[in-house]
């Protein structure tokens, strides 16, 4: 039972990102999906969560209308589509199953946002 998180990179302020989370040894299809963050020194942030159906997107409102959150539920993946990067979003994303209060999670993937 694991989720693998990739697609993390150094990207400039306004450049675009997609990253994927791979889903393996449970139902996917079955539950709801979260994408969280880490800034530097911070705290984990809530990013983006989405039902089973993939119909109903919630999104933190600093990236709303920036990034897409979407799934596959035959390839078992999660994504985030991340346009308009800023510097604020720098940070290691990660994804959990549920939404976000603490379940099963990966180890996340660094995305860097710097001129």
């Amino acid at each position: 039972v694991q989720l693998v998180e990739s697609g993390g990179a150094l990207v400039q302020p306004g450049g675009s990102l997609r990253l994927s989370c791979e889903a393996s040894g449970f139902n996917f299809p079955g539950h709801i999906m979260t994408w969280l963050r880490k800034p530097p020194g911070r705290e984990s942030q809530w990013v983006a969560t989405l039902n089973w159906k993939g119909n109903l997107p919630e999104y933190r409102d600093s990236v709303q209308g920036r990034f897409t959150i979407s799934r596959d539920n035959v390839k078992n993946v999660l994504y985030l589509q991340m346009d308009n990067l800023k510097i604020e979003d720098t940070g290691l994303y990660y994804c959990e199953r549920g939404r976000g209060t603490g379940g099963l999670r990966g180890r996340g993937t660094q995305v860097t946002v710097s001129s």
